[in-house]
């Protein structure tokens, strides 16, 4: 088991977090049970979850993972977990959540409601690693950073960390703690993927000098580095297909960002370059998004406890200079193509 530390934190992580944001739509309590168990027999003992969830969001399903994972928790020793929730980003930035009736913000008030709802839902008295789920546009990170430092301080949380922000943003976040002395973002939690290497321009030069970890998330690019999505007729149980008919014109833009012509025609050579390691798409991903020495945990996703083999397989496989090559090949000639 490969195992590597949080930023500068005393967290040990596996190399491979299990994330739940299906827990509670998709996948039903009794299937999240299963694909937790598995992935705690395989090793992972870190898990990330999220006040909001489970997706896409609604007011109806907000909080639910998180009992869930809550219930689940009490089946195992607590100090064998390292859990990791978020507050929800605030009403400014990039959508409205639905949490606190549209309200949200990144400021002290509901930092502490959404720690004390987390707390509670989760059955525990501690949470390993608070994120900011994204950044608020309007609060001074000054006041965000002192509300998080309270709850350190407080012992209801170990370490924070931020997740969807800039390579500006975390700067100026880390510089505010140092000035301060006070908590500083040991995480980081971003998009990155074969699809999505945009982390590598600016954000990975910061992790790297200030040793703050990336959490990868959507290291599949949401299932469509499966190539489920290069068929004639996309599933009609996949995420992506269900976005598309969306009423929600932001979810429908989503959709589109990860299932584009460039997508599908960057996933045809990541597909071919899987059959050529005799390795599955999905363990070319996960490796990949692992590989990187400023990634400390990358976080896999499940909606059945089936889907989670190829992505555990990537444990043991391991992207060498020749592949890598490769792969930046394919990134050279299909720029970006998640935008």
């Amino acid at each position: 088991m490969d195992f590597r530390y949080i930023g500068k934190s005393g967290l040990r992580v596996s190399s491979i977090c299990m994330g739940t944001m299906t827990f509670g739509s998709s996948s039903s309590r009794q299937e999240a049970f299963k694909i937790l168990d598995k992935a705690y027999e395989s090793g992972i003992n870190f898990y990330d979850t999220a006040e909001i969830y489970p997706v896409p969001p609604k007011k109806s399903y907000e909080g639910t993972t998180e009992i869930i994972v809550g219930e689940w928790l009490k089946t195992k020793a607590r100090d064998s977990i390292i859990l990791a929730t978020k507050v929800s980003g605030a009403a400014s930035g990039w959508f409205v959540p639905p949490t606190r009736h549209g309200l949200t913000a990144i400021d002290s008030f509901h930092i502490k409601k959404a720690v004390e709802g987390s707390l509670k839902r989760l059955d525990t008295d501690y949470i390993d690693l608070y994120q900011m789920h994204w950044p608020d546009t309007i609060v001074p990170i000054e006041e965000s950073l002192k509300a998080f430092d309270d709850l350190v301080q407080q012992g209801k949380v170990r370490y924070i960390g931020t997740s969807n922000d800039t390579a500006y943003g975390l700067t100026k976040a880390n510089e505010t703690s140092k000035n301060r002395n006070i908590t500083r973002f040991e995480s980081i939690q971003n998009n990155f993927s074969l699809l999505n290497p945009r982390f590598l321009d600016e954000l990975s030069t910061v992790c790297k000098n200030e040793n703050i970890s990336l959490l990868p998330y959507s290291p599949i690019a949401g299932g469509v580095l499966s190539g489920k999505y290069n068929n004639a007729f996309y599933p009609d149980d996949a995420r992506f297909s269900a976005y598309m008919k969306h009423e929600n014109p932001r979810v429908q833009a989503q959709a589109s960002r990860f299932v584009n012509d460039k997508t599908k025609a960057a996933t045809l050579r990541y597909l071919e370059l899987a059959k050529e390691y005799g390795i599955s798409p999905v363990t070319l991903a996960v490796a990949y998004s692992k590989h990187f020495d400023f990634v400390a945990s990358t976080i896999i996703g499940a909606r059945t406890v089936g889907q989670l083999d190829e992505s555990l397989a990537a444990f043991k496989f391991k992207i060498d200079d020749e592949l890598m090559k490769k792969i930046e090949e394919i990134q050279k000639d299909i720029l970006y193509p998640m935008g």
